[in-house]
């Protein structure tokens, strides 16, 4: 199977470099392009035999399954670059959470497919979201359910779940980086540790609870009940963060599904001729 892959930015680049790293492709069976070149031959530099190519139409030429790596309001004018290089057997998926499937379906000879994937992918770990159209071949399903096992666990979701499951997932890791850089500034703020220190201290922490999650040793609520001895000072902290807390999370999805209601209706405008 020949891949080819649109778009070498950043999410870009970790779905090519999870995939060959994952064994899942061989780089010799990957084509790659991007905009800026500069950025698809730094992959090169380290897979040598990857092939880079000048534009997404070559790309597509090369390939029989074809991610669009761009952002959303590029992903119909990428579609419509390549068309002439499409045939019924080939499969395209896009990875932005703001275009459906069935848009997609709209303006495609061939299978399609969304695949939102996480950042925690880059480590052969955490977990892909997956939605196929309805003209999407079982084939390719099983294709890309097996390619995605190679780097993540990938997870089937419905179109009404999409934006908080990728809030969970893909930018997940994005908030979570936010709240324990605030927890170790913090750390360094109130007392004598260091930066360095209080990093190596809450990074080794956190792939510890990983651990103990991925391992099935608790889950989050009795974790919490095992650290929280009464009366003890695990106990007060939590007192801090359930007053001080509040409505942060609820009001991070309003926000996160209010931009995506946003470029929802810019997406719709390129696709309701079809």
């Amino acid at each position: 199977m020949q891949i080819g892959i649109i778009g070498t930015g950043n999410m870009g680049r970790i779905l090519t470099e999870a995939f060959l790293d994952g064994g899942a492709v061989s780089p010799s069976s990957m084509t790659i392009t991007n905009r800026t070149m500069a950025k698809a031959m730094e992959i090169k530099e380290t897979h040598q035999d990857i092939t880079v190519v000048n534009n997404a139409r070559e790309a597509a030429q090369r390939s029989s399954l074809i991610f669009i790596c761009v952002k959303p309001h590029d992903v119909y004018n990428v579609v419509q670059d390549i068309l002439p290089f499409l045939s019924r057997d080939n499969c395209v998926v896009s990875i932005t959470s703001p275009i459906s499937v069935k848009q997609l379906e709209s303006i495609l000879p061939c299978s399609a497919a969304r695949a939102i994937p996480s950042i925690t992918n880059r480590a052969l770990s955490g977990v892909s979201l997956l939605s196929f159209g309805e003209q999407c071949s079982e084939q390719w399903e099983r294709e890309l359910n097996n390619l995605f096992e190679s780097i993540s666990t990938p997870v089937f979701i419905e179109e009404n779940i999409t934006r908080v499951s990728s809030d969970i997932v893909s930018c997940g890791p994005a908030f979570f980086s936010y709240l324990t850089q605030r927890f170790i500034n913090a750390a360094v703020a109130e007392t004598k540790i260091d930066q360095e220190t209080a990093t190596k201290l809450a990074g080794e922490m956190l792939i510890g609870l990983g651990e103990l999650l991925k391992k099935g040793f608790y889950t989050l609520p009795t974790l919490q009940e095992k650290v929280c001895v009464k009366g003890g000072i695990t106990g007060e902290g939590i007192k801090v963060l359930e007053s001080e807390v509040g409505k942060m999370f609820e009001h991070l999805f309003q926000a996160t599904h209010s931009k995506f209601d946003e470029d929802l209706v810019e997406v719709k405008k390129q696709y309701t001729l079809h």
